[in-house]
């Protein structure tokens, strides 16, 4: 018998999941299709074509022997859709401040129209990224990303002065976050 990695795709997210089991034949191999004997080690197939599978673990051994990190787009994915929305959701909150004349009203309306743009990004941020991190871990990265993101729009957009006291609030708030990151 021969040990076969075979990866499916998830049904609930469509991301691949990756899997092993033993598979028996007659003659001791594994049940595969050429193609799938010839693809590389830990791919998938997805409408036949070999796609590689980016395990979860933090490392992993190469074929030369050395330790690479390796991520997962479940793993990405959530942060780059999070700091897309904190972009909108940031000018949708502050964006107004530089127009005070304007009516509340047409405020309150564009600023609805952009955090629209932002729950687009942060609700599929959150069901992809709750595959991989808890919703403790999801809403953490969320708040240190806001922060990074309105410390850059406030000196940028705002033009505001960012002071050494609002840098170590800051840096403070980011090393409790870091807290629900380290594992047991």
């Amino acid at each position: 018998m021969k040990r076969a990695g075979v990866s499916v795709i998830s049904a609930a997210n469509g991301f691949p999941v990756s899997c092993s089991h033993t598979v028996s034949s007659p003659n001791g191999y594994a049940r595969l299709s050429r193609k799938e004997r010839l693809a590389p080690s830990g791919s998938f197939f997805v409408y036949g074509q070999a796609r590689p599978v980016l395990r979860n673990s933090t490392f992993r051994r190469s074929r030369h022997g050395s330790s690479m990190p390796t991520i997962s787009w479940p793993h990405i994915l959530p942060v780059i859709l999070l700091i897309g929305s904190n972009i909108f959701m940031t000018l949708a909150w502050y964006g107004h401040l530089r127009f005070k004349s304007a009516p509340i009203l047409m405020v309150i309306f564009f600023s609805w129209l952009i955090a629209f743009v932002e729950y687009t990004m942060a609700v599929p941020a959150n069901r992809i990224g709750h595959n991989v991190y808890s919703a403790a871990e999801l809403k953490t990265m969320q708040e240190v990303i806001t922060l990074t993101v309105f410390v850059a729009f406030a000196a940028i957009y705002l033009k505001e002065p960012v002071t050494i006291r609002h840098l170590v609030g800051f840096a403070l708030i980011a090393a409790g976050a870091a807290v629900i990151f380290f594992k047991r």
